[in-house]
């Protein structure tokens, strides 16, 4: 049944049923930073939802960042409601690896966490990254604004033209609405997989290019 399909997203018939609830339930804290996993959040707080390869070496570079307040690994950007990972491997839930991001943007902005995101992979790669190969390994934003719309965009464009003077081809990289793509938790013994399994598989690797800050933003 979980043939593998890994070089497009499923059709509404290839892909899998899922399920109306999930199978697992979510470590209510996160092992480093202390606080909750799932919200509602504290007032003031933003989400900002990242897909960059295999998150369990993605997440840690979000929890190591100044300003983030919480992380969590999820599916995001398919069709199967609630899937699991054996599930979202085969390619047939149309889902990507995700980190949700919820930060203080009074001490980090998300046009700084772009940064994060941009160097840390190499967004060019289509339906892989590095030795992962499939759909769930691509580059993907899911925004939570218009505002974080208009600046994921520019901040595309703008290390789009970065990568290109340094020999690198086009950004891969979708961009869509969170509200319109459902962010489904990992199981628990995904999230902050680095710190419960300190020498464990990170798979992040960023093309060595900087993106530039300051000059991305939705106000110009």
């Amino acid at each position: 049944m979980l043939f593998g399909l890994k070089d497009r997203l499923p059709t509404a018939e290839e892909a899998l049923p899922g399920r109306p609830e999930p199978m697992f339930r979510v470590p209510e804290r996160h092992t480093v930073l202390g606080n909750p996993l799932q919200g509602p959040y504290p007032e003031g707080l933003e989400v900002a939802d990242f897909g960059l390869g295999c998150f369990w070496g993605a997440e840690r570079k979000f929890w190591q960042t100044d300003g983030v307040w919480t992380t969590l690994v999820g599916y995001q950007g398919g069709t199967t409601p609630h899937p699991t990972y054996e599930e979202s491997c085969t390619g047939r839930t149309g889902h990507a690896e995700v980190v949700r991001v919820v930060f203080d943007p009074a001490v980090v902005s998300y046009e700084e966490l772009l940064r994060v995101f941009w160097e840390s992979h190499d967004p060019t790669q289509g339906y892989r990254q590095g030795n992962d190969i499939g759909t769930a390994y691509r580059s993907a934003l899911f925004t939570h604004s218009p505002e974080q719309d208009a600046t994921a965009r520019a901040s595309r464009e703008t290390y789009q033209a970065v990568l290109e003077r340094a020999g690198h081809g086009r950004i891969t990289t979708e961009i869509g609405a969170a509200a319109e793509h459902v962010f489904y938790p990992a199981e628990d013994y995904h999230q902050q997989y680095l710190d419960k399994n300190p020498g464990g598989y990170c798979g992040i690797g960023g093309t060595g290019v900087s993106c530039p800050i300051g000059v991305a933003r939705a106000d110009g």
